[in-house]
């Protein structure tokens, strides 16, 4: 699929735009993710936008959807259940919120080969821990004393921004085994806590993004970045009810072969080709 690369041609990829975010935000909305980092992979491999621009493009969409997310969660599972741990909101978001600051002063100043590059190892990364969830985190949190565990939550927090910004995704994929790890809390709280530290982490990144007037071409596609925000709204609405039906391990394992499948996708699209299939 060519990229929309004006106004009149963008209109026409209006209902695949709206079609994949409903899918892709029906599969973070599982597990209390934005849906980003399976997103990022469809920009730039399929509507084939350059990756700095998929890259924005995702954090728009992704702020969307995490924000109905969160509301979908917490209308289905009840904020109670989070107020005593908004502490660990507060200790991943103020590292998260100085490593989405730095994660734009890279992505706009490498190549886009370099960029894709990082994209690709990163999607296989998450693949890896997705697919190993039940054998990397079963036992999980660890013993660890609090005041090190509010240190290790800073520099984690540093960790999940400077990626959150420089990928255009909303972080949950790294808050929640960071939760799960520090602070042993039940996988469903985890991803809520997930999207309540991820709105504000996204909004860094964008004010970043667009102090660098980085926005400006993006203009034309407003219509498309709606399209695909209003169908990962959708998405998010169905993914949050059907996350207490949806098994936890064949869920992760699923979604990590996804993940996987888009990593090779996008660098056979995007690492083989030459650089006019960019805009």
């Amino acid at each position: 699929m060519a990229q929309p690369d004006n106004t009149s041609r963008s209109r026409a990829f209006h209902g695949p735009a709206f079609g994949w975010g409903a899918g892709i935000g029906s599969l973070g909305g599982l597990i209390g993710l934005g849906g980003a980092e399976f997103r990022l992979p469809v920009l730039a491999a399929i509507f084939r936008f350059k990756m700095l621009d998929a890259i924005i493009i995702n954090l728009m969409v992704s702020l969307v959807t995490v924000i109905f997310a969160f509301l979908f969660r917490i209308g289905m599972t009840g904020i109670a259940e989070l107020l005593p741990y908004l502490w660990v909101v507060a200790n991943i978001l103020s590292g998260s919120l100085i490593g989405s600051w730095m994660g734009v002063h890279f992505a706009t100043r490498v190549n886009e080969r370099l960029l894709t590059q990082v994209v690709v190892v990163f999607l296989v990364f998450l693949s890896a821990v997705l697919i190993g969830h039940e054998f990397i985190f079963s036992g999980l949190g660890l013993d660890i004393p609090l005041p090190v565990a509010v240190v290790l939550g800073f520099f984690a927090g540093i960790v999940i921004g400077l990626f959150s910004s420089m990928l255009g995704v909303a972080g949950g994929e790294l808050i929640i085994p960071t939760i799960l790890l520090l602070y042993g809390l039940d996988i469903k709280v985890a991803g809520s806590l997930s999207l309540a530290i991820s709105i504000p982490t996204i909004l860094m990144g964008l004010s970043r993004y667009r102090a660098r007037q980085t926005f400006g071409e993006l203009q034309q596609f407003g219509g498309f970045i709606g399209w695909m925000a209003a169908g990962s709204i959708l998405g998010a609405l169905i993914g949050a009810l059907l996350m207490v039906y949806t098994p936890s391990t064949a869920l992760h394992v699923l979604l990590g072969i996804i993940l996987l499948i888009s990593a090779w996708k996008l660098a056979m699209v995007k690492l083989r080709t030459p650089r006019k299939a960019g805009r």
